[in-house]
């Protein structure tokens, strides 16, 4: 396997910059993910690295090797696309030995070749059939065995798991962690679904309109989102955001909203700078942090009006409108239904928010 590198890799259609000069560094035996919406970039860049597509500006690294201009067959990677892309006239067999065949290997070391991957895939008793006859499941695996079968340095997926059903996701899903862990395979992949990026990434590269605007393994995305962007797309439900206040009590800081109090807390020093220009800022706060309040109005709460209140089985989502528009939900774990109607309130820690500036960046706490 080998380490991947992107220096200030750029795409241009025409006047249009589809990704700016971002810079991405994976190293050997990682699995990151391209995680965004669509639009994003993501696609785009995983077929930069295949040679798929050629960047308008910037190089391109695996293994140490400028491929920068090299050929897809030259690069040496295997790709998973999303529609499997199998020949439909071919054997599963056929199929899965097709690049050793493209490569010149006699017919019979290409099969066996072919069987021993089908049977690390648990599709060996398929390879007579045709992909039709087959299920999604079954041909996502097909495809998986076709980029496998040939050492390669790195493996590009290209949201290998999209077209299968939310069962069958889940078990390919701990398949493929399983299977990249074991072999110390050097991956790529892209998605837009956040619950893959996190159960599979060493680390997720969050993209927004052709750039990366968070790099870093997938808790610390979770708990220290960079962005209100990254705030608002990772996690199921997101991070609430609400807009707040901030204003000064001595030593310390209050932050006052629509529908929310925090009681003065500490003061932090790349607050006190937002403060000094007069900013407002946004409170994020993580749906499991919030909990039902009871007894007498007090400080560290949300108020507002029951939106929602969904049994989950293991878990409720409980959905709050507040006065100012702003709508937050809960996680509230357990079975038992959560009885509450009309007006109602969160309670949550301080400790456990966090702040963006103006401008949709952190504030970082101080240590």
């Amino acid at each position: 396997m080998a380490s991947i590198r992107l220096d200030k890799i750029g795409k241009s259609f025409g006047a249009v910059d589809t990704i700016c000069e971002i810079d991405l560094a994976i190293g050997d035996g990682e699995f990151v993910c391209l995680l965004g919406p669509s639009g994003c970039g993501k696609t785009t860049t995983l077929r930069m690295i295949a040679g798929l597509e050629q960047p308008t500006r910037g190089n391109i690294r695996i293994g140490g090797r400028d491929v920068t201009r090299a050929q897809p067959k030259d690069r040496n990677v295997g790709m998973v696309f999303q529609d499997y892309a199998l020949y439909p006239h071919m054997t599963i067999a056929d199929n899965i030995a097709y690049p050793l065949k493209v490569r010149g290997m006699a017919e019979a070391p290409r099969l066996e070749k072919a069987r021993e991957i089908a049977n690390v895939l648990h599709i060996g008793e398929l390879l007579d059939r045709l992909p039709a006859q087959i299920s999604g499941g079954q041909q996502q695996r097909t495809s998986l065995a076709r980029a496998l079968v040939h050492p390669a340095d790195a493996f590009l997926f290209d949201e290998p798991l999209s077209n299968l059903d939310a069962r069958m996701r889940v078990e390919a899903r701990a398949f493929l962690y399983h299977l990249q862990r074991s072999r110390g395979m050097t991956a790529v992949y892209v998605t837009h679904d956040q619950a893959e990026a996190m159960a599979l990434s060493t680390r997720i590269a969050v993209m927004c309109a052709g750039d990366i605007v968070q790099y870093a393994p997938p808790l610390e995305i979770y708990r220290r989102p960079a962005t209100t962007f990254v705030a608002g797309f990772v996690g199921d439900p997101p991070m609430n955001l609400v807009a707040a206040q901030a204003t000064r009590h001595g030593q310390c800081v209050a932050l006052h909203g629509a529908g929310l109090e925090v009681s003065p807390f500490a003061s932090w020093p790349a607050l006190d700078q937002a403060l000094e220009r007069g900013d407002r800022v946004t409170v994020g706060m993580r749906p499991e942090h919030l909990r039902i309040a009871t007894g007498d109005a007090g400080p560290n709460r949300l108020y507002g009006k029951l939106f929602a209140n969904e049994a989950m089985g293991p878990e409720s989502l409980v959905t709050l409108d507040l006065d100012g528009g702003a709508r937050v939900t809960a996680r509230l774990f357990g079975d038992a239904p959560v009885r509450i109607h009309g007006d109602a309130a969160f309670a949550f820690d301080p400790a456990q928010i966090t702040l963006f500036d103006s401008s949709g960046n952190r504030i970082d706490k101080p240590e």
